[in-house]
């Protein structure tokens, strides 16, 4: 589908669509920036967004060290897990969901919480493998779409 179709059928749904909070321009990535997205904005300006941080909902602060999944867990470089914070984070963050009755998600690429189809591998090398992170992957089990930021990047999207 492409981007301007599938951006069309999320103003059409009912109800608020969960995004990352960083895709909103909030300061909330491992390294205290943002990755505000244009079509976030849209979604914000419409009264349509709900920004979440699963990680900083989980009590993880900001800034705080990169992580990536290996195996199933959540690690630091230095081998820091911290898969209770994500998954805890995640749970409070998809029942906000259910509550507010979402039916999509707009979530950042490759996060540990929020990567949708692809997230690094766990080496730390930038290695990309398939899977979810921790908060898509429970958005899906819960019968919520997730979609990719990355899906809208095109010129026309933009625009």
């Amino acid at each position: 589908m492409q981007p301007e179709a599938l951006e069309a059928r999320l103003f059409a749904l009912p109800g608020p669509i969960a995004v990352s909070a960083c895709l909103a321009g909030m300061p909330t990535r491992y390294d205290g920036t943002d990755r505000a997205h244009p079509l976030v904005a849209r979604l914000i300006a419409a009264g349509k967004a709900l920004p979440l941080c699963p990680e900083q909902i989980g009590g993880l602060p900001t800034p705080r060290k990169p992580y990536e999944i290996r195996n199933g867990v959540v690690i630091a470089q230095d081998g820091d897990d911290v898969t209770e914070a994500f998954q805890r984070g995640a749970r409070s963050a998809v029942k906000l969901c259910l509550q507010a009755k979402v039916r999509a998600a707009v979530l950042q690429p490759r996060s540990p919480s929020c990567g949708c189809d692809m997230v690094y591998d766990g080496s730390f090398g930038g290695v990309l493998v398939p899977g979810h992170g921790v908060f898509a992957g429970m958005l899906l089990d819960a019968g919520i779409q997730v979609l990719n930021a990355a899906v809208f990047d095109t010129e026309a999207s933009r625009g």
